[in-house]
């Protein structure tokens, strides 16, 4: 009996056979070795190391620009003159706080905020800088550093500083940023390797940094009469909260010691 196809008058196509010697692999099962090589190279990108690589990377690169623009030069030559009121102190605050990432200490931009926008809003300018830098630390800490560097938390020191910003992080940061001691960026990078959340965290540093901030501030904007009260006292109120600091520093040392 004939088929179909022969009665039409058609021809019937034999279906394609492999080459002798070959084995033809079906379809159906490149599918599954592609989604696997895919999801292994997904996580080989996105690992704990990997993140913290890319992290290292910005941050050498944020350091390099800074030695590259200097942006200390503004103590010596000044705000631009385009740029004035409001949006020089909003450009300002976002400087600040990349300038904070990249490690420039935080002294010399409050100075600067002081000398350039005044006791006031230098203040405000300073602080604004202030948070947006800890912010910005925290959570590039956060997303691309705390899983890699958390198993490597060994030791009296590490774990300890770790346990205190992890159960009483508002406490313990509002204590860092009232007795200057520790490095701001390095307190950034810890907060954000711990557990501490990032509501206290920013919360104890936009508080915790008033006192300082305001003290260089006016030290800034007087630093042109040295010899004026408000200069004399801005560089007390720097002073004894270091030394306060320094005294704290000392004797959670020696506790730790006698454990």
């Amino acid at each position: 009996m004939l088929d179909a196809t022969t009665r039409s008058g058609g021809t019937a196509e034999a279906p394609p056979r492999a080459a002798a010697g070959t084995f033809a692999a079906p379809a159906e099962l490149s599918v599954p070795v592609s989604a696997g090589l895919a999801a292994r190279g997904t996580r080989a990108v996105f690992s704990p190391w990997s993140r913290l690589s890319l992290l290292l990377v910005l941050l050498a690169s944020a350091g390099a620009a800074v030695l590259l623009f200097e942006p200390q030069r503004l103590l010596a030559h000044g705000w631009p003159p385009q740029l004035g009121g409001a949006a020089a102190a909003a450009v300002f605050a976002a400087v600040y706080g990349l300038c904070t990432v990249a490690f420039v200490p935080r002294p010399l931009l409050n100075l600067a905020a002081g000398a350039l926008f005044g006791s006031q809003l230098g203040l405000g300018t300073a602080l604004t800088g202030t948070v947006l830098g800890a912010g910005l630390a925290f959570g590039l800490g956060r997303v691309l550093g705390q899983d890699a560097l958390r198993p490597l938390l060994r030791g009296r020191w590490l774990t300890a500083a770790d346990g205190q910003l992890s159960r009483h992080g508002f406490r313990s940061m509002l204590a860092v940023r009232l007795f200057p001691g520790v490095p701001f960026w390095a307190a950034n990078y810890c907060a954000a390797v711990s557990r501490m959340g990032g509501v206290p965290f920013l919360a104890a540093t936009a508080l915790g940094s008033v006192p300082n901030t305001a003290a260089y501030a006016v030290a800034g904007a007087r630093a042109s009469a040295p010899t004026s009260p408000a200069f004399l006292v801005a560089l007390a109120c720097i002073a004894v909260p270091a030394l306060a600091g320094t005294a704290v520093a000392w004797r959670k040392r020696h506790r730790l010691r006698l454990r």
